[in-house]
């Protein structure tokens, strides 16, 4: 069963500047694309995979329900609702930050 993807917009924001960072640092348009479609590929993979990523080292990220899909650096920050069948991306963080205050 498929389950539905829900971006909050705080996802879709960090998403947009990853992707302007991306673009910016290599000036490359291209460059920036082409990790958009990595960082897609991988987000769309939950709705068939939904536990795909792993359990945050954290326990307050534990305890609070999230998972977490590694992407290259990045970190897609997520909470699966069993009930509506649905993924909700909370956050797309660099992994080389301290990300815990970040959520």
């Amino acid at each position: 069963m498929r389950y539905k993807l829900v971006r909050t917009d705080k996802a879709n924001d960090q998403l947009f500047d990853i992707v302007q960072f991306i673009a910016g640092d290599s000036h490359s348009i291209s460059a920036a694309l082409d990790y958009l479609s990595l960082l897609e590929k991988a987000i769309n993979s939950l709705q068939r995979f939904p536990k795909k990523g792993v359990i945050p080292r954290y326990s307050i990220l534990k305890r609070q329900g999230y998972r977490v899909l590694i992407v290259e650096q990045h970190l897609v920050f997520y909470k699966i609702n069993e009930y509506k069948k649905e993924v909700c991306i909370y956050a797309i963080l660099d992994g080389r930050r301290e990300y815990a205050k970040l959520l």
